[in-house]
């Protein structure tokens, strides 16, 4: 594919709500301001955070559908696999705020018993939970020029998504549960991951995503694939992040999985892909409905295998930790 690199800021919408052609294209930094106007119920807005430390992590999802907002924390214990989870939904996302630029306000949400605060500071993003079972206070820094990957894949001209997805940003903090205190960062990197959304969406859509964090011997390498959902469109968001540089993949990577077996051994596939990821935890959400409904398989595991940096270098990967997911969704 020949996907356009962006360099300037850019609005992804005209002002009668369209995709605005200028936005179509990937950046090494968060560039578009999110100037959705679309028709309701269509429009969506997510912010998902994850910090990984190599035997636990903390996942936070803050999402606006326009007819409900949903707010959740999940903390995992990779070893023994002890869950905690708190989650709110909200009719018509009431009080529900959240940025039309990456990193472009705070965003805090408090419903039932579950708070969750995203504060931009000036060297880190923190991290805070509160619920009756989970706390959580977790930076996540703000490396000087590390890169990310932010990309517009377009299905139409009125249906669109821009995602900025960023990886390998160090993390240091904790989270207390059950009176005990899970540490990230220190003697264990631990890393946090970015999948910031905003966009125009069609009724049915199903994808596959894959991220990882971690060093590999000597380089800090990440992983960011996704698949299914950019089919056809021009636009991937495939790449690498080693050392802090994008190194933009511009092809599709095939995921080959069975949904019969999640929890079997996937292979991920393209002309500078080729990895095994092998999961180590399985979660799973299912919500039916009559007219809405999601099903959702998420994977926690490892990756190994190879992939391939901008100069040709093929860079060996080895027990990688990450996830795997597939998505299907009428919403």
């Amino acid at each position: 594919m020949q996907e356009r690199e962006l360099s300037e800021p850019v609005d992804l919408c005209l002002p009668d709500g369209r995709l605005n052609p200028d936005a179509v294209g990937w950046s090494r930094q968060p560039l578009h301001r999110c100037n959705l106007s679309g028709p309701w119920g269509r429009q969506k807005r997510w912010d998902y955070w994850c910090v990984t430390a190599p035997t636990h992590l903390l996942s936070l999802t803050i999402a606006n559908f326009d007819y409900l907002g949903l707010a959740s924390a999940l903390f995992l214990d990779l070893e023994t696999g002890e869950r905690v989870e708190k989650a709110a939904t909200v009719p018509f996302a009431r009080g529900f705020s959240q940025p039309d630029q990456v990193a472009g306000a705070d965003i805090a949400v408090q419903a039932f018993g579950l708070s969750i605060e995203i504060r931009e500071e000036a060297e880190t993003t923190r991290l805070r939970v509160r619920s009756k079972a989970l706390e959580a206070d977790v930076a996540v820094a703000k490396p000087p020029g590390h890169e990310t990957l932010s990309v517009v894949v377009p299905w139409g001209e009125r249906r669109f998504q821009y995602t900025s997805k960023h990886n390998t940003r160090p993390a240091e903090g904790s989270v207390t549960t059950a009176g005990k205190e899970y540490r990230f960062g220190g003697d264990s990197p631990a890393f946090g991951c970015l999948d910031y959304g905003r966009g125009v969406w069609p009724y049915r859509t199903v994808w596959n995503w894959a991220s990882a964090s971690g060093v590999q011997g000597d380089r800090t390498i990440g992983l960011q694939f996704g698949g299914k959902w950019t089919d056809g469109t021009g636009s991937t968001e495939n790449g690498l992040c080693i050392d802090g540089r994008l190194h933009k993949i511009s092809e599709d990577v095939a995921f080959e999985y069975d949904r019969r077996a999640f929890t079997d051994p996937w292979a991920l596939r393209s002309g500078r892909v080729d990895l095994q990821f092998t999961p180590w935890r399985l979660q799973q959400m299912r919500v039916p409905a009559l007219v809405i409904s999601t099903n959702l398989h998420l994977c926690f595991g490892h990756f190994d295998g190879k992939v391939q940096a901008d100069d040709g270098t093929w860079v060996p990967i080895e027990h990688l930790l990450g996830w795997a997911e597939e998505m299907i969704a009428r919403w």
